[in-house]
């Protein structure tokens, strides 16, 4: 049910495109007339980009009215009706991550009335977004922890800057969304990943950047197997050229973090596997039991589980203030963010982030 219309400063906090996906999404799925102002206030180019046009429309999958939604504009009103959707195309013209594409989608699509069809076309490996195997290797398992699975086929990777990867997702709505408790990490057993080349780069430079993430790594950890696998996308899988890397640490709990990077011309391969290697030591000294960039994806869920939610984190992000600020704002739901207590952490910046959430039904099921 419709109700009042709810104003959002698009230029606090993170000032970018994170206010726009949660506050959209949380009008699509709660009911609620909305308007943005300022949009992208904190970045050098504000107003909506091409990439956020695409997120936003995407995230129009109940059909609701849409006003001012234009290239570089700097504010948007929306009036929703009610989630239908069975098939979604989306296509940019740009490298526009299909996982940011995909992650602020979701929420509504596990709301909608049927099982839903996703087809994305972007770049799959794109700066400042998470790379297509973070979200199926991290983002997935844990996210699934909410009650619901979703499959995702990456039919062809894309990179910058022509973009023309494709993913389908497919998942079925829920009636609610259980609430997660992750606050025991246990210990780290294994850590693995995928250093890649694609187009005309030779194997050469996966093979280095694998090698310098390895000898990085052991520098801190010495006492497991670092298996990071070499790979040359086969052609017909993957468009233009690309090269990048991804390194996952699996604990005796289940937790999941990752460090990745992706080259870019002029950066020598060992300077891409040691930043990919230094990313993921960092949030393993932290303590907390996801990563910095898995905590701010995991906000909105919380909110909308029905019941109390924990985590464990290292420093909270601005992109994770920001989320609870709007999840608060728009959806009620409750937040705490405090210092971790427990004995172990008490040396580290850890923090458990609580949530009431705000039992969100399907009225459809």
């Amino acid at each position: 049910m419709a109700g009042q219309l709810v104003e959002v400063d698009g230029g606090i906090m993170e000032g970018g495109g994170q206010i726009l996906r949660v506050s959209t999404a949380l009008s699509c799925l709660l009911g609620l007339p909305l308007r943005v102002q300022k949009i992208r206030a904190g970045r050098s180019t504000p107003g909506l980009s091409e990439v956020h046009m695409r997120l936003v429309t995407l995230r129009l999958l109940c059909f609701p009215l849409l006003h001012s939604l234009l290239f570089g504009g700097s504010r948007l009103g929306i009036r929703t009706r009610h989630l239908r959707l069975r098939i979604h195309h989306c296509v940019t013209m740009t490298t526009t991550s299909v996982c940011l594409l995909m992650q602020v989608s979701m929420p509504c699509v596990l709301f909608a009335a049927s099982p839903s069809e996703l087809r994305l076309k972007g770049g799959t490996n794109a700066e400042m977004a998470p790379q297509v195997d973070y979200t199926v290797m991290v983002f997935k398992p844990i996210v699934e922890k909410f009650g619901f699975q979703f499959n995702c086929d990456i039919k062809m990777r894309g990179y910058y800057p022509k973009g023309g990867g494709e993913v389908i997702v497919r998942m079925s709505p829920v009636k609610q969304l259980n609430p997660i408790n992750l606050t025991d990490r246990g210990t780290v057993t294994k850590i693995y990943g995928r250093s890649f080349v694609a187009g005309v780069l030779p194997f050469k430079v996966a093979k280095d950047m694998a090698a310098a993430a390895v000898r990085c790594i052991r520098k801190e950890i010495r006492d497991l197997y670092v298996n990071i696998q070499p790979v040359q996308e086969p052609k017909d899988q993957a468009y233009g050229n690309g090269n990048g890397i991804i390194i996952i640490a699996e604990t005796s709990t289940g937790c999941l973090f990752a460090g990745s990077s992706l080259g870019k011309r002029g950066v020598n391969a060992d300077k891409v596997g040691i930043e990919a290697a230094e990313m993921l030591l960092a949030n393993l000294r932290h303590g907390g039991t996801v990563d910095e960039y898995l905590q701010d994806q995991l906000i909105i869920f919380m909110a909308l589980a029905n019941g109390v939610s924990r985590i464990k984190t290292g420093p909270v992000t601005l992109h994770t203030q920001t989320a609870i600020h709007f999840a608060e704002q728009l959806a009620k739901a409750k937040f705490t963010v405090k210092k971790s207590e427990d004995e172990e952490d008490g040396s580290k910046d850890t923090y458990i982030i609580e949530c009431q959430g705000i039992g969100m039904t399907n009225p459809n099921l």
